[in-house]
């Protein structure tokens, strides 16, 4: 018979589908019930927001929270200097101490709005890894931790196996990055007393480096969580739109296209993510999940609406709703629709339609505009445009803003200034 967890923290990982390995499930969970087991993700700084691929880690630290846990955020500003090979077939881009501080901060405002900061016994903390990995002496740190890695475990790994199966260089800068994982994990104990790590699945040989190396030197008792690789329902990769990342900053991706990015769930995804990505009981979930034909929408709706709350907040959340309703109910522009600012110098004595589109973020390239025109998938204030070569110039403008469309869920607004 399959272990059902007593704490509240595991029953919910487990009922919700957040669970996809745990080390060892029985004690974990008895060390659980007993509230303030402090327990960390780590998040490196490679960017200024994260996106919504990292939004199961950041609902199972707010879940820590409610349930009494102690959440950890670990900011990777020493191992963005190295890059975490896992998942990649080539070498991240390096980034100097000035960047990687801006994307910090950038990072931390996502966190603020998941889970409450501060020195109480569940409240989060938020640490850096450059606080000890900035100050190793690394022949020292050779001398007393090398020794616990072997390069045959080492080479088994997926993010080290994979890169070499496809023949990918591998530097030895990112061959060290398990070693440094590993020793987060054994500094978080010895500075928080933290016992537990969570990562993706793609992190299971990290983790159990790092509780390994935390046994031999510390004698610690640590345990590790991952959670299963998040795909929709055709395959593809969560975080990822026909026009780039869902990030999760609003200067980044409006609140407008992060609601109509989940708005568009296939129907397949709806109760799983409803149960990842929401804290609506699991009985509404159900009910939700079970509804068939045109009422699945409304489901799609209370999903966006829901992550968009927990997102950015219930207000533009709202706001990002009416002018879901208002474009494809009504048929009419809404201000909260993203808009792109031209000025009359851009426009100079006129754009193409397919420039436009461009411009507008609704098409990659000139080419892709003109297959979008061609295929009968683009339209201007409603109306099919089909010839790429069709000009706008100031006076086109004169009268408002200009709505573009590509097929019958991504739109935005055209206006000029000065």
């Amino acid at each position: 018979m399959t272990y059902q967890p007593k704490s509240e923290f595991l029953r919910i990982m487990s009922e919700r589908g957040f669970m996809k390995d745990c080390t060892d499930l029985e004690r974990l969970d008895e060390l659980m019930q007993k509230g303030g087991v402090p327990a960390y993700i780590g998040f490196d700084c490679t960017a200024s927001s994260l996106h919504i691929g990292s939004l199961l880690q950041i609902m199972m630290l707010r879940w820590l929270q409610k349930t009494g846990q102690k959440p950890i955020v670990l900011m990777g500003g020493g191992t963005t200097k190295v890059g975490d090979p896992s998942g990649k077939d080539e070498s991240r881009k390096l980034l100097d101490n000035d960047a990687i501080a801006a994307n910090k901060a950038g990072i931390f405002s996502v966190f603020e709005k998941y889970m409450a900061f501060g020195d109480g016994p569940t409240d989060a903390i938020m640490v850096d890894n450059a606080d000890w990995l900035d100050r190793l002496n690394y022949i020292d740190f050779l001398r007393e931790y090398g020794p616990h890695f072997t390069i045959n475990r080492m080479l088994s790994f997926d993010s080290v196996r994979l890169r070499l199966d496809r023949e990918q260089p591998l530097t030895f800068l990112e061959f060290n990055y398990m070693l440094l994982q590993a020793y987060d994990f054994v500094e978080l104990f010895r500075r928080h007393g933290c016992r537990l790590q969570l990562g993706g699945s793609d992190q299971w040989g990290n983790i159990i480096n790092g509780m390994e190396l935390g046994r031999r030197v510390e004698q610690a008792d640590l345990f590790g969580i991952t959670t299963p690789l998040i795909a929709t329902a055709d395959g593809a990769k969560m975080g990822k739109s026909a026009d780039g990342a869902i990030w999760l900053n609003a200067d980044m991706r409006s609140p407008y296209e992060f609601w109509q990015f989940w708005r568009n769930t296939m129907d397949a995804d709806v109760g799983r993510f409803l149960r990842l990505f929401t804290e609506l009981p699991l009985n509404e979930i159900a009910r939700l999940e079970a509804l068939e034909g045109q009422e699945i929408n409304e489901a799609k709706k209370i999903l966006a609406t829901e992550v968009t709350t927990l997102c950015h907040g219930p207000a533009l959340a709202a706001q990002a709703e009416e002018a879901a309703r208002a474009t494809f109910e009504q048929g009419t522009l809404s201000d909260d629709l993203p808009t792109v600012t031209l000025t009359a110098a851009d426009i100079g004595d006129g754009l193409s339609i397919g420039q436009l589109f461009v411009r507008a973020g609704l098409s990659k390239s000139g080419k892709d505009a003109k297959r979008l025109l061609a295929d009968g998938g683009a339209k201007l204030d409603d109306e099919p445009v089909t010839d790429p070569a069709t000009m706008l110039t100031a006076t086109d403008f004169a009268e408002g803003p200009r709505k573009l469309s590509a097929g019958k869920k991504r739109h935005a607004l055209v206006k000029i200034e000065g």
